[in-house]
């Protein structure tokens, strides 16, 4: 399989292990034609994130077994979607971003300038 790129150009770093985050359930924010939410933003999630995306109907909150899910709680990271994170950008919600993690595939919704100011140091 052939490397996957982050926002910076170099090779996509793993996002989260535990929990176990990505389109694939690899740890990664990887993606391809089928994934078309893009769920390629590494960022390290708060409750006010958590509120914003279950507000539009996708709870990210509550223990899902039967998919393997946990449930999400501040200070965990998770790979979002794109426009979920855009949006919660533009309502002043962004939640912190690990760049070297984040998919290339993100700079189609999100531009890097706007990235970086969110980017977890």
């Amino acid at each position: 399989m052939l490397p996957s790129f982050n926002v910076l150009g170099s090779e996509l770093q793993t996002c989260s292990l535990s929990p176990l985050t990505g389109w694939f359930r690899d740890g990664c924010c990887n993606t391809d034609r089928r994934d078309r939410s893009l769920h390629t933003v590494c960022c390290e999630v708060t409750r006010d994130f958590l509120d914003f995306a279950l507000s539009r109907g996708n709870d990210l909150i509550t223990p899902a077994p039967r998919f393997n899910f946990p449930g999400l709680k501040p200070g965990d990271r998770w790979c979002v979607c794109a426009q979920t994170w855009q949006d919660a950008y533009d309502l002043g919600l962004a939640c912190p971003v690990i760049l070297e993690s984040t998919h290339e595939e993100t700079l189609q919704i999100v531009s890097l300038s706007v990235l970086k100011e969110f980017s977890k140091k």
